[in-house]
């Protein structure tokens, strides 16, 4: 649920980056403006919030030919926020994710869409619990320009898909509580040094 969320980087640099932006350049994500919410219903009462934080990953744009851009991410299972401390270590424990320190999400591009002049679809490999699926991030670049504090060149990107946990061998409780999982992610990437 957690490791779609950079790829929405790419799709969105992809569509409209400034003329200035000669490719392909290398974009590098700003962890501390990048998140992955998700949402999950419980027993039908209510939805359940987590969010995922700490990434690293770096964006490769083709401004001549943006369905030849990469990009890739990965960031800390533990990392996950819950809000409460006894769902999170159920969460690492071995009924979900079996998280160590050392275990990490992580999401790679296999091909981009263009979908319009600033969405895209772009289709990875997501690697979670030890298990890789190809998923699909419907991505939007929300702005592009020179960052106006760091005065150089910055993205935002948004991005949203649906997972199913069981996919991943974390079906647990399957289905009062939903296996689908609404994945929404916002990030800011900045042109490399």
């Amino acid at each position: 649920m957690t490791r779609i969320f950079a790829a929405a980087a790419l799709a969105g640099a992809m569509l409209t980056a400034p003329a200035a932006w000669a490719a392909p350049e290398k974009y590098v994500l700003d962890a501390s403006h990048s998140q992955v919410l998700f949402s999950y219903s419980h027993l039908g009462y209510s939805t359940t919030w987590g969010m995922f934080s700490g990434f690293e990953g770096e964006i490769m744009f083709d401004q001549d030919a943006p369905a030849d851009s990469s990009v890739s991410v990965s960031f800390p299972a533990r990392s996950m926020f819950t809000g409460w401390e006894e769902r999170f270590q159920h969460f690492m424990s071995e009924d979900f994710f079996g998280a160590d320190e050392n275990d990490t999400v992580s999401f790679t591009s296999t091909a981009i869409e263009v979908t319009g002049d600033t969405t895209a679809l772009i289709t990875g490999d997501l690697t979670m619990n030890g298990v890789t699926k190809s998923v699909v991030l419907d991505a939007e670049l929300t702005q592009a320009g020179t960052h106006p504090m760091a005065n150089k060149p910055w993205a935002g990107f948004s991005a949203t898909t649906t997972l199913k946990r069981s996919d991943f061998d974390m079906g647990m409780f399957v289905p009062a509580i939903s296996d689908e999982v609404e994945v929404q992610i916002s990030i800011e990437a900045m042109k490399a040094e």
